[in-house]
């Protein structure tokens, strides 16, 4: 980030002071908000967290090299630091307020990117392509909420051109609010899925959220929006003043792939005549794909050059990873879980095993935040997995018992299943059940923690 003046910083998060420092140590150069990774000349955000509170890590900031600390003015203690000391009444807060006025200040483009699926895949294909002709910064890991925006915001540098961000949500107004921070240029809404109902309710809900994120938008601000979603959601577009543009492979749409061909690994489709290749599993990262494309062309690239760019690309990690272990395939796509990211999942575990010659394994998590409609979106995912003809399904937790119940009842061939009441237990007899050659999909909820599976996998059959 650009040096910033500590009373400049207290003017905009409205703070009071404990100044204990001398006048050349007045400016700051980077914020932190972790003192294990705090540099000289830093300011220190202490957030208080579920599991550290930032608080107890003051001194340790300051010893780092930290000129400046933000704390919250009930916690203030009779420490003396060696810099200065700003209390707020929130620091989660006050990191927002400075990253708006830091925004504000900025001459860079942003980019704001939701949805329910596809965020960080979307956000990754944007930043490969134009980062072959723009100074671009995007979103540390996925930097989506009230702390990680604002990190990203200010972790941009003064030279760099354009900033990709990632806007998520799990309860109503949280995309408004980041998307008031973030001010974006230009703003996409990748898709809208059963996803966090737990603190939405229903689908109509999750969309109004997603769409709130036009709310920011910049004054010629463009909301770039699936037109797949509007068309089967029949979601009446958000009155705004700025241009909207749709993306999909519904006819009609202003950027629209055609002729799409899909197998386990890769896609590939047509763009204005022109033939991309995608070295990503899935139908769902076409439309990431796309989305991508809607943002680049705004910048100036031809499809050539964006299909240059994506010839190469390469999933995030835990994100329809496809891993070779030994004799075994492994989709690792266990980052986390909705009912249409499962049917994603699904398609492509069935691309992988086309010819039939192997068997599929489905290594299942709950799907996590569905509320009331958990135990009807288990029992369909279920329903999918039968139809998907698994052959060896492996549940880690309460609702997939559910699944399995359904998964079994639906399959008309001699689907094996096995429940285990967490991923240690699993784990700890994948042994028992993965054969040489198997093709297995690992994909469940972040709650699930199916990353340990993968592991046991490398640890069985490497």
């Amino acid at each position: 980030m650009k040096k910033f003046s500590i009373a400049d910083i207290a003017g905009i998060i409205k703070a009071h002071e404990r100044r204990a420092t001398s006048d050349e140590r007045r400016f700051f150069t980077g914020v932190s908000i972790d003192s294990r990774t705090t540099k000289a000349g830093d300011c220190f955000f202490a957030i208080p967290g579920e599991n550290f509170d930032g608080h107890d890590y003051v001194a340790d900031a300051f010893a780092k090299g930290a000129v400046c600390a933000i704390v919250n003015k009930n916690q203030v203690t009779s420490y003396e630091p060696p810099g200065t000391i700003l209390t707020v009444d929130d620091t989660i807060k006050a990191l927002g307020d400075f990253a708006r006025e830091y925004r504000r200040q900025a001459s860079f483009k942003v980019i704001a990117i939701t949805g329910s699926a596809g965020k960080t895949t979307t956000r990754q294909i944007a930043y490969r392509a134009l980062s072959r002709r723009f100074r671009v910064f995007q979103s540390p890991k996925n930097f989506n909420n009230n702390i990680g925006l604002p990190l990203t915001l200010l972790g941009a540098d003064p030279d760099d051109q354009i900033v990709i961000a990632e806007l998520g949500s799990n309860h109503p107004g949280e995309v408004a609010y980041l998307t008031g921070i973030a001010a974006p240029d230009v703003a996409v809404v990748i898709n809208v899925h059963p996803a966090h109902l737990e603190g939405f309710g229903d689908l109509q809900m999750v969309a109004k959220e997603k769409l709130s994120i036009a709310e920011g938008l910049s004054k010629n601000g463009l909301l770039i929006i699936n037109a797949d979603m509007v068309k089967w959601l029949n979601y009446q577009l958000p009155v705004t003043n700025n241009q909207i543009m749709t993306f999909g492979k519904s006819d009609g749409s202003d950027y629209q792939a055609r002729n799409i061909i899909s197998d386990g690994s890769a896609s590939r489709f047509t763009i204005d005549g022109t033939e991309v290749y995608l070295p990503l599993a899935g139908p769902g990262n076409v439309e990431n794909a796309l989305a991508a494309w809607a943002v680049c062309s705004q910048f100036g690239l031809t499809i050539d050059d964006f299909a240059q760019a994506v010839k190469t690309a390469s999933p995030p990690p835990m994100r329809a990873e496809l891993l070779k272990i030994g004799t075994l395939t492994v989709l690792n796509d266990c980052y986390n879980a909705n009912p249409a990211s499962m049917k994603n999942a699904l398609h492509i575990l069935s691309d992988l095993n086309s010819d039939g010659k192997r068997r599929t394994v489905f290594i299942c998590g709950d799907m996590a935040e569905l509320g009331v409609q958990a135990e009807r979106f288990h029992t369909e995912l279920g329903i999918s997995i039968a139809q998907a003809k698994v052959q060896l399904l492996l549940t880690v937790g309460k609702f997939t018992k559910i699944t399995a119940e359904a998964a079994r009842t639906s399959a008309e061939y001699n689907l094996q299943i096995k429940c285990f009441e967490d991923t240690l237990s699993a784990c700890n007899n994948l042994h028992e059940f993965i054969k040489d050659y198997d093709i297995i999909l690992v994909k469940g909820s972040r709650t699930a923690g199916l990353e340990m599976a993968v592991e046991k996998l490398k640890e069985l059959f490497s």
